[in-house]
């Protein structure tokens, strides 16, 4: 389960988004932060042991930074109100791969994956490969253990054809996605309670054939890309 100190902090931090409580409270961060980065690093070990394809990144490659770049954003308070991680190969965060994403925040948790907003390059390289295994594709989405947990695709999407693909593909809306990923709520209770381990794997293990579809049209290109 999540520690209490994570919640504890992020629930204050919801309530007292500026800078001069942080600093006054910096202490909780840091022990928040610990316990959160100890959360991820059994999460990588458990992936390692069961095999799935995420290299060795370490907690911090995996964990986001809490402070929000407020540059070009309407809303100035400094920090998220969450604490969040993409376990993925080659990168951690930073990676072009299909991964595991992991978001605690005050009722507005979630567990998922897939590879969101991609560059160009890795984009085409995924719908090339829908386009190639649309069947393959469909049976992972539409598998129905699949879509009791993961019930749609990250919704933003193309109004016409990608360029490069034919208009009249029988499953050009497959091909019309910006990002391939997909997410599942965690109450607060499910933070707090001690089978979350277990509900976690229970959502891996049903995430990877979706991840692994993607990651093995990168695989096949990476040669040829340039990231």
């Amino acid at each position: 389960m999540i520690p209490q100190v994570v919640t504890t902090f992020l629930k204050e931090l919801s309530e007292n988004n500026n800078r001069e409580w942080f600093a006054d409270n910096k202490p909780l961060y840091i022990e928040a932060k610990s316990a959160f980065e100890n959360v991820i690093a059994n999460l990588i070990s458990i992936y390692a042991e069961a095999g799935l394809d995420i290299g060795s990144p370490t907690p911090k490659e995996c964990i986001f930074r809490i402070f929000r770049d407020v540059r070009f954003s309407k809303d100035k308070t400094p920090y998220k109100n969450h604490f969040d991680a993409f376990i993925a190969k080659k990168g951690g965060r930073k990676s072009v791969y299909a991964g595991y994403f992991l978001r605690v925040a005050p009722e507005n948790s979630l567990f998922g994956g897939g590879i969101y907003a991609p560059i160009p390059e890795i984009l085409k390289v995924l719908r090339q490969e829908i386009y190639n295994f649309p069947d393959e594709f469909k049976a992972i989405i539409n598998n129905p253990e699949f879509k009791k947990v993961y019930n749609k695709l990250y919704d933003q999407k193309l109004i016409m054809a990608p360029k490069g693909f034919p208009r009249d593909f029988p499953d050009v809306e497959l091909l019309k996605y910006k990002s391939y990923v997909t997410t599942h709520p965690l109450s607060d209770e499910d933070l707090s309670s001690p089978t979350l381990e277990e509900k976690l794997r229970m959502l891996t293990t049903t995430l990877s054939p979706f991840n692994n579809f993607l990651n093995r049209a990168i695989d096949f290109q990476e040669e040829k890309l340039e990231f």
